[in-house]
């Protein structure tokens, strides 16, 4: 068919044994390469951790996915696909029913989605994972069991281990029938999905607004629907259902009332319902810094420290450290990841390396007038220092330390 395959491996840094996963991908392509087989290997390191109260699992995911792009669009592919099967379909039916999920949680995943400009598909979603052990099996292929699939601290590796034995032990089709179940939920989200759309396009006014008499003659369940998707444009996500209800209750009574949401607060005025964002807080001011050693260096005005450690490569020089800045973020910035490597905005930058929003907050380090380092990102490929020269990287700590500490303006060097 002319085309070329690109084996894509994220490693997520949280086994002992990721570094022999990536070894053993690379070896596997290169021994389909010497026959003759058009295949190529690439893989991406995740760099940080989850933010405090943000699951390992989201946090996994979320940079697993923005890694997939980045490689996929790096290997010129457009199409990527998923190793999802129906067990996995079965799995994530009943975590998304245990947390009270509608339609659309309930479609589970989809076979086939447009995202990031790519083609994301799932062809394996209607086998069995015995099909796919058998097919291994009869071609000598074998793989690795990621040891997390049997930690019970996971909502999925505990229904995986405990329940889904049993449900089967019960119900021998339960598989296939919670299979065909997220199907039909997908369909009837497609469908809920026009007629809100429909509905919202209705009900609101030229300026975005929900227009509350328009809204309160929907019926019922069309209202709450339409509601809860005005929600998800508003304000960028899908809305608590506590919201949802509590709007549904309150939304069409009389006179000036206002709701807390995320992202802002929600603000009924002269029959029009709008989120008034909350307002940005004013950026911390560009510290001037002088560092001659690895250490900690309190920084109040930011309320955390900046951290130096030594290292023997990829760090920034110490001497380019004499006179520095902390500056904020303030728009077009751009970091390069790796030498050779196209710099890129900030943003693209955190999402591909799978940072938070909420640990984005962040102050830039200066030098010369360049971008020498991020804290979540690293050192500017371009600002790496060669061998030999002394050298630090750059870790950003928050919050700050006790008072007395920050008070004392030491810079304090590791023991």
């Amino acid at each position: 068919m002319g085309l070329r395959a690109a084996a894509l491996h994220v490693h997520h840094g949280l086994q002992p044994d990721a570094d022999a996963w990536v070894a053993r991908v690379r070896a596997q392509c290169r021994r389909w390469r010497a026959r003759g087989l058009p295949v190529d290997f690439h893989w991406r390191q995740l760099e940080g951790r989850p933010s405090p109260g943000e699951s390992v699992e989201a946090w996994a995911r979320r940079g697993r996915y923005a890694a997939l792009a980045e490689m996929a669009r790096a290997a010129g592919a457009s199409l990527v696909l998923l190793a999802h099967h129906r067990r996995d379909q079965a799995e994530t039916f009943l975590l998304q029913a245990l947390r009270g999920a509608g339609p659309a949680g309930l479609a589970a995943m989809p076979r086939l989605a447009q995202r990031d400009g790519l083609t994301w598909a799932r062809p394996w979603l209607n086998a069995s994972d015995a099909a796919i052990d058998a097919y291994a099996h009869r071609h000598r292929l074998r793989g690795v069991e990621d040891p997390s699939n049997a930690d019970p601290a996971f909502a999925r590796s505990r229904l995986r281990r405990d329940v889904m034995p049993a449900l089967r032990a019960a119900f021998p089709d339960a598989e296939l029938a919670l299979a065909n179940a997220a199907q039909r939920a997908h369909e009837a989200r497609e469908c809920l999905g026009e007629i809100a759309a429909a509905d919202v396009a209705a009900i609101r006014d030229a300026d975005g607004a929900l227009v509350v008499a328009r809204w309160q003659a929907l019926p019922p369940a069309r209202a709450a629907l339409a509601l809860r998707a005005w929600l998800h444009e508003a304000i960028g996500r899908g809305a608590p259902q506590t919201l949802v209800q509590r709007l549904s209750r309150e939304l069409a009574a009389a006179g000036a009332a206002r709701w807390p949401a995320p992202g802002g607060v929600l603000e009924r005025h002269r029959g029009r319902l709008r989120l008034v964002p909350t307002p940005a807080a004013p950026a911390a001011p560009a510290v001037a810094l002088q560092i001659a050693r690895a250490g900690t260096v309190d920084v109040p005005a930011w309320g955390g420290r900046l951290r130096l450690r030594r290292v023997v490569a990829g760090g920034v020089a110490l001497a380019r450290l004499q006179r520095c800045e902390l500056r904020p973020r303030t728009g077009g910035e751009r970091f390069q990841c790796a030498p050779g490597a196209t710099p890129r905005g900030l943003k693209k930058q955190f999402q591909a390396a799978g940072v938070a929003p909420s640990a984005r907050a962040v102050p830039l380090l200066w030098a010369d007038g360049e971008l020498v380092a991020v804290p979540g990102l690293g050192v500017d490929a371009r600002a790496r220092a060669p061998a030999g020269v002394p050298q630090v990287a750059v870790e950003w700590i928050g919050p700050a330390p006790p008072a007395a500490a920050r008070a004392s303006g030491r810079r304090r060097s590791p023991r």
